[in-house]
C-alpha cells in the first residue's frame, strides 16, 4: 500500500476490511498518514500483524494508546516524519516491538519533545534507531524501562547537552552497542558510560573531540571490546588513557592529531587483549621503543600516513628505534605512506607470525638481506612506489618462494644481470598473484632497457657467462696468492733463510774447525 494517498481515514477504514485476514506486514509508506488516533489501528486488533511500516508520511501527532490492538507487533518503522512531541503513552501496548526505527522522527521540529517514561511500554526492545534528529534533549528517565534494549544508534544527531548524565537513564539498560558518530560531540565527560557495564562496542568517530584522554572518561565499561575514535579533532594519550577497559579488543585512533605524553608508561600498556590497533594518518613522528610492549595478542597494526622516518634512521641520536619488538603474534603490518627510506636488518625481527607487510610508498631503495629472516609465513609484500632498483636472490628468495601476492610496481629497476635477471626469471615463472604485473614493473635504467617490461628482460647472455664464474674466482685467487709470495720472499728472503740454518745447526748440530788442519 505503500506511495497511495490514503489520509487517517481511508487508513482506518484499510484497518477495519482487514479485520479477518490473517496479515503479518502492512507497509503504509507515503500514505499521506498525517495522524494517528487511538482507533486508526483498531481494526487490526484480531490479526497477528508483526510488522508495520508508516515511514515517510508527514506525521505530526501520535496520540496516546495509539498502537494498543498491535499487540503482536515486532517491528515499527516510523522514519522520516514530522513529529514533534513524542507523547507518554504513544507506544502503549507495544510490548512484543523488537525493532523501533525512529531515525528522522522529527525532521522538522525545532525542539522536540520526548516525555519522560516515553518508552517503558516496550518491554522487549532490542534494537532502536534515533539518526540524524536535531536538538534532543535526554533526561534521567527517557529510556527507563528498555530492560532488554541491546543496540541504540544516534549518528547524526545533535543535543541541547551533552554530559555524563546524557545516558543515566540507559542504567538498567543490557546495551551492547551505541553508535555516536558524528554527534558534534566536542569532549568526553568523566563518567559518561559508567552504567553501560555491558556494552561491547562503542562508536565515536568523525565527531569533534579534542582532549586528553586520562582514562576516566571510559570508567564503567567492564565489558568493552571495541572503541572508534577515528576522525576527530586532537587527542592526547597517556599512561592511564586505557587503564579502565582492560578488556578493549579492537582501538580505532585513525586520523586524530594523535600525541603522546612523554611518559615512560606506554597508553597501550594495559590491553593485554587488543588484537587490532588502527594509528593510521596521524603524523605521528616520534615514539618511544617499549610504545607497543605488552600487545602480545595483537594481529593487525595499521601505521600508514605517518611520518616515522627519523626513528629507523642509523643517525638517529640512540640508533634506530626498535618500535615493532615484542609483537610476536602480529599479522598484519600496514607501514605505507612513512617516508622511510632506511630500514634496520633487524625491523622485522620477532615478527614470526606476520601474513601481510605494506611497506609501499616509501623512499625504501636497499633491502638488508637478514630483513625476512624471521617471516617464513609472509603471503603477502607490498613495496609499490619505493626506490628499488635492484631484487637480490639473498634477501627475498626465501620470502618469495611462499608469496601469495607481490606488489613492487613503480620502482625504478635496474635491469642488469646482477640486479634484476633473477627477478625477471621469478616473475616469469611464479604462479604468485603480482599486482601490476604487466604495466608497473619497468626497467629505468640502463639505458638499452629503460621503458621495457622487466619480465621482457634478455637474461640470456647472463647465463652465458654462468660457467666461467667459478673458473676467474679461482684464477684470480691463485694470482693473488702467487703475487703475495713472490712479494714475500724478495723482502723477507733472508729472515727465511736465517731461520732455516739456525733449525738445521740445531738439529744436526756443528763442530770447530781445527786451524791445524
Amino acid at each position: 500500500m505503500a506511495n497511495l494517498t490514503l489520509g487517517p481515514n481511508l487508513v482506518e477504514q484499510l484497518c477495519t476490511e482487514l479485520a479477518v485476514t490473517q496479515i503479518k506486514v502492512l507497509v503504509l509508506l507515503n500514505s499521506q498518514l498525517t495522524k494517528i488516533h487511538n482507533k486508526t489501528f483498531k481494526g487490526l486488533q484480531n490479526t497477528t500483524l508483526a510488522v508495520l511500516d508508516i515511514s515517510k508520511n508527514s506525521l505530526t501527532q501520535i496520540d496516546n494508546d495509539s498502537f494498543i490492538y498491535l499487540e503482536s507487533l515486532t517491528v515499527l518503522n516510523l522514519e522520516e516524519n514530522q513529529v514533534s512531541h513524542l507523547n507518554a503513552g504513544a507506544f502503549k501496548g507495544l510490548s512484543s516491538v523488537k525493532s523501533l526505527n525512529l531515525q528522522k522522527f522529527f525532521s522538522t521540529a525545532k525542539d522536540p519533545k520526548i516525555d519522560d517514561m516515553s518508552f517503558h511500554w516496550l518491554t522487549n526492545l532490542e534494537n532502536l534507531n534515533m539518526e540524524r534528529n536535531k536538538n534532543l534533549d535526554f533526561t534521567q528517565f527517557t529510556f527507563i524501562g528498555l530492560t532488554r534494549l541491546k543496540n541504540l544508534s544516534l549518528t547524526e544527531c545533535s543535543f541541547k547537552s551533552f554530559t555524563n548524565r546524557t545516558f543515566l537513564s540507559l542504567s538498567k539498560s543490557p546495551l551492547i552497542f551505541l553508535n555516536l558518530t558524528k554527534t558534534n560531540i566536542a569532549k568526553l565527560e568523566y563518567g559518561m558510560f559508567s552504567n553501560m557495564e555491558y556494552l561491547q562496542i562503542l562508536d565515536l568517530g568523525l565527531n569533534k573531540i579534542e582532549q586528553t584522554l586520562s582514562g576516566y572518561e571510559f570508567k564503567g565499561l567492564l565489558s568493552i571490546k571495541m572503541i572508534y575514535l577515528s576522525y576527530n579533532k586532537h587527542l592526547a594519550l597517556t599512561s592511564t588513557s586505557f587503564s579502565f577497559v582492560p578488556t578493549l579488543e579492537k582501538l580505532n585512533l585513525r586520523k586524530t592529531a594523535l600525541t603522546f605524553n612523554a611518559e615512560s608508561t606506554s597508553p597501550f600498556a594495559c590491553l593485554k587483549n587488543l588484537t587490532v590497533l588502527d594509528l593510521a594518518n596521524n603524523n605521528i613522528a616520534n615514539m618511544v621503543e617499549d610504545v607497543f610492549s605488552g600487545l602480545q595478542s595483537l594481529r593487525i597494526l595499521n601505521l600508514q600516513h605517518n611520518n616515522l622516518a627519523r626513528l629507523w634512521k642509523k643517525a638517529n641520536p640512540g640508533g634506530p628505534v626498535l618500535f615493532l619488538k615484542g609483537l610476536q603474534n602480529l599479522e598484519i603490518l600496514d607501514l605505507l605512506s612513512n617516508g622511510f627510506d632506511e630500514i634496520p636488518a633487524s625491523a622485522l625481527k620477532g615478527l614470526f607470525n606476520l601474513n601481510i607487510l605494506n611497506l609501499g610508498e616509501n623512499n625504501v631503495y636497499v633491502l638488508p638481506q637478514s630483513l625476512f629472516e624471521d617471516q617464513s609465513s609472509l603471503d603477502s609484500i607490498d613495496l609499490h612506489k619505493n626506490l628499488i632498483t635492484s631484487v637480490e636472490p639473498s634477501t627475498l628468495k626465501n620470502v618469495f618462494n611462499s608469496l601469495k601476492m607481490l606488489n613492487m610496481g613503480q620502482n625504478p629497476f635496474d635491469c642488469t644481470c646482477e640486479s634484476i635477471a633473477w627477478f625477471a626469471n621469478w616473475l616469469n615463472t611464479t604462479n604468485t598473484s603480482v599486482v601490476g604485473r604487466d604495466k608497473q614493473y619497468v626497467c629505468n635504467t640502463p639505458n638499452k632497457y629503460h621503458g621495457i617490461y622487466v619480465e621482457n628482460f634478455d637474461s640470456s647472455p647472463c647465463k652465458d657467462t654462468a660457467p666461467f664464474k667459478a673458473v676467474f674466482i679461482l684464477t684470480f685467487t691463485i694470482t693473488c696468492c702467487f703475487l703475495f709470495l713472490v712479494l714475500f720472499i724478495h723482502f723477507q728472503g733472508w729472515r727465511i733463510q736465517f731461520y732455516w740454518n739456525v733449525v738445521v745447526n740445531k738439529i744436526l748440530g756443528f763442530r770447530v774447525i781445527d786451524p791445524g788442519n
